[in-house]
């Protein structure tokens, strides 16, 4: 059985930072491309960042600079830092695995982010 399992959001106030985490348990860890996306209320789930299995990474233009993605795959994990937060960030952040041959793909149940003073 395929779990990804979220971690690390909360509320924190604007210029804060989070590091939110990602553990995948049931895959092939190091074979999947892996990625955040968030969701704010009322809008269209977007991709955040993401990392490949070769650790080529590319990020949305409102977190570059500001946001990092990475991954250890000795613990099947994936991290997204997120420095320099502004209250448009505040959304559900979820994490997602992905492979093409075969063509899997993978959800996580997602963690709260808030920014907020």
């Amino acid at each position: 059985q395929v779990q990804l399992v979220e971690s690390g959001g909360g509320l924190v106030q604007p210029g804060g930072s989070l590091r939110l985490s990602c553990v995948a348990s049931g895959i092939i860890f190091r074979r999947y491309a892996m990625a955040w996306y968030r969701q704010a209320p009322g809008k269209q789930r977007e991709l955040v960042a993401a990392v490949t299995d070769g650790r080529n990474t590319n990020y949305a233009d409102s977190v570059k600079g500001r946001f990092t993605i990475s991954r250890d795959s000795a613990k099947n994990t994936v991290y997204l830092q997120m420095n320099s937060l502004k209250p448009e960030d505040t959304a559900v952040y979820y994490c997602n695995a992905e492979v093409s041959s075969p063509y899997r793909d993978y959800w996580g149940h997602g963690t709260q982010v808030t920014v907020s003073s």
